[in-house]
């Protein structure tokens, strides 16, 4: 650690030990996170490090007037993911740029005297970082100097860890009750589709989710039980890798796309130049060129696993905006998923009207769409 990092450090221990009124306004409150962990916190927290950036995505929903204000650090993961959409947000709120970033914690590149040098109410880390983060001891690190840690989850488990990390966020930002609003609109949105399918109890065609298409040139990476996989369910579809892939993320090689022969292929797509400049990825997202994206969906089908499959034969390959997978608005994706392998069940559902709904009532930014395109729109 260098001098100016310990006199930061030191600094930071002098005014906890010395300055006990420093957080006189809050209550100290025992949360349980996504790992079953009771934490002490400070609530409502004021200054909060985000473990990874595009947790944003709740945040807004939470401070909308200004979902900047307590996120005093971040993981720059938001910048490159979902460049699109971080675009959006700085030219609302300016000031986030001006905020520092760090490195992830699965690749030990989070600087932990950077950290507590912040002062941060809590740190909120991802579920998948969890034994990185305890290899690291980076909870006992800043737990010395009363820094708690707590873990949320969108990716792995969305559907068991999405309603109860929308409603720790809740208690931390002491908006519960906005927290428990989102919640319920969220559910109700995903009803409309399975209330539907259970009603209906529709043949399900067979899908195989196309994890980040053209991302490179494997394949083909894919969804097993949850995530996505766990959409195309929900959704009225048969994913293909549910019985073969035994968790959420995994990889089905040309051979099985083949066998399994999709009536539907979906592929997950995002604006990732800064990842992957120039790659065959499908460029879906706010404000996309809805021609370019069809133009690499279609290129997408010369690939040997799709060799003679049902659904380029007939047209039925889409794409749709890969950061469904890790934000609470999965219900979007769901709608739109179900249009797709249902169309004639949802006549009347209108997935860009809910998410435009989703902007106005809960998020500081206007609803831009591009979030998806189909080879049946051609």
């Amino acid at each position: 650690m260098n001098l100016r990092k310990l006199a930061a450090c030191a600094a930071i221990v002098f005014l906890a030990v010395l300055s006990p009124t420093l957080h006189a306004q809050a209550e100290t409150v025992t949360v349980t996170d996504v790992a079953g962990r009771q934490v002490e916190v400070n609530v409502p927290v004021q200054r909060v490090i985000l473990g990874e950036g595009r947790q944003i995505y709740l945040v807004a929903a939470l401070d909308t007037a200004n979902p900047f204000e307590r996120v005093v650090g971040w993981r720059e993961d938001f910048s490159q993911a979902d460049p699109d959409n971080y675009a959006i947000y700085l030219e609302q709120f300016p000031q986030m740029a001006e905020i520092p970033t760090f490195g992830g914690f699965k690749d030990g590149t989070f600087d932990v005297e950077q950290a507590v040098a912040l002062d941060p109410d809590v740190v909120i880390m991802n579920i998948e970082s969890k034994q990185a983060t305890e290899d690291a001891r980076y909870i006992e690190k800043l737990a010395a100097v009363d820094i708690p840690v707590v873990y949320v989850d969108f990716r792995e488990h969305p559907f068991t860890n999405t309603e109860p990390s929308m409603r720790l966020f809740g208690q931390l930002f002491g908006e519960e009750e906005r927290a428990e609003e989102f919640s319920a609109w969220r559910a109700a949105q995903i009803r409309r589709v399975t209330d539907v399918i259970e009603e209906a109890d529709p043949e399900r065609p067979s899908v195989f989710i196309d994890r980040a298409g053209g991302y490179s040139d494997d394949c083909c990476m894919t969804f097993g039980d949850d995530n996505f996989g766990k959409f195309v369910e929900m959704a009225g579809g048969e994913n293909i890798a549910k019985d073969i892939i035994p968790g959420t993320f995994g990889t089905l090689n040309p051979e099985q796309i083949i066998a399994s022969n999709p009536d539907q292929i979906i592929v997950t797509g995002g604006y990732w130049e800064a990842y992957v400049p120039g790659g065959n990825w499908v460029g879906v997202g706010p404000d996309r060129d809805e021609g370019e994206a069809l133009r690499k969906l279609e290129a997408l089908t010369e690939r040997p696993a799709m060799t003679g499959v049902a659904a380029v034969e007939t047209g039925q390959m889409h794409a749709i905006w890969h950061q469904f997978y890790n934000s609470p608005y999965q219900f979007v994706a769901i709608q739109q998923m179900a249009k797709w392998l249902h169309p004639e069940l949802f006549t009347d559902l209108d997935p860009e009207a809910t998410f435009r709904e989703l902007h106005e009532r809960f998020l500081p930014v206007s609803y831009r769409p591009g979030y998806w395109v189909s080879l049946t729109d051609e």
